[in-house]
C-alpha cells in the first residue's frame, strides 16, 4: 500500500498511531516536500502545529529505521509565493498531485481536502479527529496537588508552583532538577494534542511564539523564541469552585444586577480574581433565568453549557457585537477590555439595551477612571457604566455607583473656588460616601479622591495665592498672552498648552521610566532647536522642557500645533519654557524690544473673576504678546479694545508673575 499524508494528518499524529496499532505496517509512506515546507514555515513562526508536525515526521523516520514502514521523500520544494498562498490551498494541491503521480491513497483529516481529492478521482482515507473521554493522565498532572494554583516550567530552571488560595498563596520549588528543552517540547506537544481531542478542550490562541490551550479547567500557555528568550510553559488551574454567595457585599451586588442598573465594571489587578467573579456572576444570572452570553478573546471563563461563549469574529470584536444584538441576550459578560475598540463595543451593547458586565485591569477605581477617560469622553462614562466593583485578593473590596453631578468639586471648595463644573463621581454603595471625583480643568482630566488630591488642589492653591497676593490697584501697564480669544470662562484654555508658575524641579535619575521619557522628549523637541534641551519630569504625566528663549515659539507652533503633536506621541503633558527660567541658571539677558512692528504697552485691570488687558488702539485685531523678545501667546482684542482672561487660569497667573518680576511686557499686532 502506498500512502501520501497531508499536513493535517501529520500534525494530528494519526499516521504513527495507526502504524503502532499495526494497520499500516509495511506500507510505503510518501512525504511530499510540500509537507516539510509548510511545517517548517509554521515552526519558524513559533506555532505549535509546526513543531508537532516535525516531531511526527521524526517518529516516522525512526519507524523506518526499525523496519516497520518504507519511507520516501518526493516532490519539489514550494516557492515562497506558493507558501504565502497556503491558506488558499496551493500547498494542498501540490500534495494531491504527488498522490496522483504515484497512484497512492491520500490521507487527510481535513474534510474540505477529502472532498476536493475525491472530486479529482483520488483514493481518499478521511481520518476524523478522535474525540474521546478515555485519556491517560498528562505528564503535567503529576506536578499538581489539591493546593496548587499554577505551575511554572522554564528551560534550565527548576519547576516551581504557586500553592494556597487566591487570598493567600506562596511560590514553592517542586523539583530540584531543571527542565530541559526536550522535556518542554514533549509537554507542549502533549498538551496541544490533548486540547484538540479532549471534549472540553480547544486551542485558544496560536500565534508566532505563543500557544494558549484549554483542557477542562486547566489553561496551558506555551511561549518560545522569539517571543520569549527560552521555552516556557505556564499551567493555571482553579483549585475549588467559588459561588457568588461567598463574596463580600453579595446582597448589594445581586441587587445591582437584578435591577439592571446600567453597565457593571469589575476592576482589579491581574490575578486578583476578576475572571472568577465574572464567571460566578454569569452562572448566577443564568440560574435566575436570564439569557447570558460571553465575549472572550481568548475564551477564558468556565461557565455552564447553557451559556454560549463567543470570541472575535474574523478577528473583529465589533462584528461579534453585531451578532449579539441579533441574539437579544439579557446580559453579556465581557471578560477583558484592553483597547478603545473593546470599550466601544461595551458601550454600544449597553446603549442598545443589553446589560453588560466587563473586566478592566487597574489597581483602584481611581486608576480605572483615568484609564476610561483616556479611552472615551469623560462625560460618557456614567452613560455606559453605572457600577464599579473593586476586587482584591479574590474578594470584593468595594462597590461604587457611577453618576454625574453639577457642583463645585471638593478640591475647589478647599481653596475657596466656587466654579460649578460637571463632575463624574464614584459613590460607595455601602457607605454612601463620594469616594472619587473626575472633572475637566484646563484641558486635562483631574481625578481626586477623599484620601488625596491628585493634581487640582496643588495647582489651584498656587493660583489662589498668586491672585490674592496682587491688589487690583497695584496692577499697571504690562503684557500677557493667550493662544486664542478667551471670555470669562476658564474652559477657553482647554486646548492650549499652559504655562504654570515655575517651582524648582529636580532631575530624578533613579526613576528608569522618567529617564526613558526624558530622552524621548529630547528626541522630539530637537526638531525645533539646535541648542540645549533640558527635560525635567514634574510627575508621571507631565514634564517641563527648557530651550533657548528664541526657539520657544517654534516649539509651541501656531495655536500650539507643534507641541500638541509631541504630547500626542509621547503620551504625557509638556510645558515648554525658556532656558533663562531654568532653576539655578544665571541669566544676564535683559528684556529688550524686538525692534519690529508697532509695539506698545497696555493696561491691566483686575476684576473679581477675570483680568482684562486694555489696549483700545488694537480693537478687533489679532495681537502677539511678548516678554522682551520672548513670545508668550496670541489673542484677539474685542470691539471694546480688551482681552479677558479667567482669573484662575494659569495664563493669568503667569502674567501676574512676570509683571511682579519687572519684566517688560509688550504687544504687537499680527500682520
Amino acid at each position: 500500500m502506498i500512502l501520501v499524508p497531508d499536513t493535517s494528518v501529520v500534525i494530528d499524529g494519526r499516521v504513527t498511531a495507526l502504524i503502532e496499532q499495526g494497520e499500516y505496517r509495511d506500507a510505503t509512506i510518501i512525504i511530499p516536500e510540500a509537507v516539510f515546507t509548510e511545517l517548517e514555515s509554521q515552526a519558524n513562526k513559533g506555532r505549535e502545529v509546526g513543531f508537532s508536525g516535525l516531531v511526527e515526521l521524526q517518529k516516522l523516520h525512526k519507524m523506518k529505521e526499525e523496519g516497520l514502514i518504507n519511507l520516501e521523500y518526493v516532490g519539489i520544494r514550494p516557492k515562497f509565493e506558493q507558501v504565502k498562498l497556503a491558506n488558499g490551498g496551493e500547498i494542498d494541491n501540490m500534495i494531491q498531485e504527488v498522490a496522483i503521480t504515484h497512484n497512492a491513497t491520500f490521507l487527510t483529516s481535513n474534510y474540505v481536502q477529502s472532498e476536493v481529492a475525491r472530486a479529482k478521482g483520488i483514493n481518499v482515507v478521511f481520518l476524523r479527529s478522535e474525540i474521546t473521554d478515555d485519556f491517560v493522565p498528562l505528564s503535567i498532572d503529576t506536578l499538581f496537588d489539591e493546593n496548587t494554583l499554577a505551575v511554572y516550567l522554564k528551560e534550565r530552571v527548576a519547576p516551581y508552583a504557586r500553592k494556597g488560595t487566591i487570598r493567600e498563596s506562596k511560590l514553592v520549588t517542586i523539583r530540584d532538577t531543571p527542565t530541559t528543552e526536550c522535556e518542554l517540547l514533549a509537554i507542549a506537544k502533549e498538551c496541544f494534542e490533548r486540547a484538540e481531542h479532549h471534549p472540553d478542550g480547544f486551542v485558544k490562541v496560536e500565534m508566532p511564539g505563543v500557544t494558549v490551550s484549554q483542557i477542562g479547567s486547566m489553561r496551558i500557555t506555551t511561549t518560545r523564541p522569539p517571543f520569549s528568550n527560552r521555552i516556557e510553559i505556564t499551567i493555571i488551574r482553579p483549585i475549588r469552585e467559588i459561588s457568588i454567595d461567598s463574596y463580600n457585599y453579595t446582597a448589594a451586588l445581586k441587587e445591582r444586577l437584578n435591577i439592571g442598573n446600567g453597565g457593571m465594571l469589575i476592576v482589579g489587578t491581574p490575578g486578583s480574581g476578576k475572571s472568577t467573579l465574572e464567571q460566578n456572576i454569569a452562572t448566577y444570572l443564568s440560574s435566575e433565568n436570564y439569557i447570558v452570553k460571553t465575549i472572550e478573546s481568548p475564551r477564558n471563563l468556565i461557565v455552564p453549557d447553557k451559556i454560549t461563549q463567543y470570541a472575535s469574529l474574523e478577528g473583529n470584536i465589533s462584528e461579534t457585537s453585531e451578532i449579539l444584538t441579533l441574539l437579544r441576550p439579557d446580559y453579556v459578560i465581557f471578560d477583558e477590555m484592553h483597547r478603545s475598540e473593546e470599550l466601544a463595543v461595551f458601550a454600544d451593547l449597553h446603549l442598545s439595551g443589553i446589560q453588560v458586565v466587563g473586566g478592566l485591569h487597574a489597581r483602584s477605581v481611581s486608576d480605572a477612571l483615568i484609564r476610561l477617560a483616556n479611552l472615551v469622553n469623560l462625560s460618557l462614562i456614567p452613560q455606559i457604566i453605572a457600577t464599579m466593583v473593586l476586587i482584591k485578593d479574590g474578594d470584593i473590596s468595594e462597590l461604587y455607583g457611577v453618576s454625574t453631578s453639577f457642583r463645585v468639586p471638593a478640591a475647589f471648595e478647599k481653596i475657596g473656588d466656587r466654579h460649578v463644573k460637571p463632575i463624574v463621581q464614584l459613590t460607595n454603595i455601602i457607605t454612601g460616601v463620594v469616594a472619587t471625583e473626575a472633572f475637566h480643568y484646563e484641558g486635562e482630566v483631574i481625578v481626586t479622591s477623599n484620601d488625596g488630591i491628585h493634581l487640582a488642589e496643588q495647582e489651584l492653591s498656587k493660583t489662589s495665592q498668586l491672585i490674592n497676593a496682587v491688589p487690583a490697584e497695584d496692577i499697571g501697564t504690562n503684557s500677557v498672552s493667550m493662544i486664542k480669544s478667551a471670555a470669562d470662562d476658564d474652559d477657553a484654555f482647554q486646548t492650549t498648552p499652559s504655562i504654570h508658575t515655575m517651582p524648582t524641579y529636580e532631575v530624578t535619575d533613579d526613576n528608569p521610566a522618567w529617564i526613558i521619557l526624558e530622552k524621548e522628549i529630547q528626541k522630539e523637541i530637537c526638531r525645533f532647536t539646535d541648542d540645549d534641551i533640558i527635560v525635567r519630569m514634574i510627575n508621571d504625566t507631565k514634564a517641563a522642557v527648557y530651550i533657548e528663549d528664541a526657539d520657544v515659539p517654534a516649539a509651541i507652533g501656531k495655536a500650539g500645533k507643534n507641541i500638541a503633536a509631541v504630547v500626542s506621541k509621547v503620551g504625557i503633558g509638556i510645558d515648554v519654557r525658556p532656558l533663562s527660567d531654568l532653576p539655578d541658571r544665571d541669566s544676564s539677558t535683559p528684556a529688550v524690544s524686538t525692534g519690529t512692528g508697532a509695539i506698545g504697552a497696555f493696561k491691566i485691570r483686575s476684576e473679581k473673576k477675570q483680568l482684562a488687558l486694555i489696549c483700545p488702539e488694537y480693537s478687533n485685531k489679532i495681537v502677539d504678546l511678548f516678554s522682551g523678545k520672548e513670545y508668550l501667546f496670541t489673542a484677539t482684542v474685542d470691539a471694546r479694545g480688551e482681552i479677558h482672561l479667567a482669573r484662575n487660569s494659569s495664563i493669568a497667573m503667569e502674567m501676574i508673575r512676570r509683571y511682579g518680576a519687572g519684566e517688560e511686557l509688550k504687544i504687537r499686532p499680527v500682520d
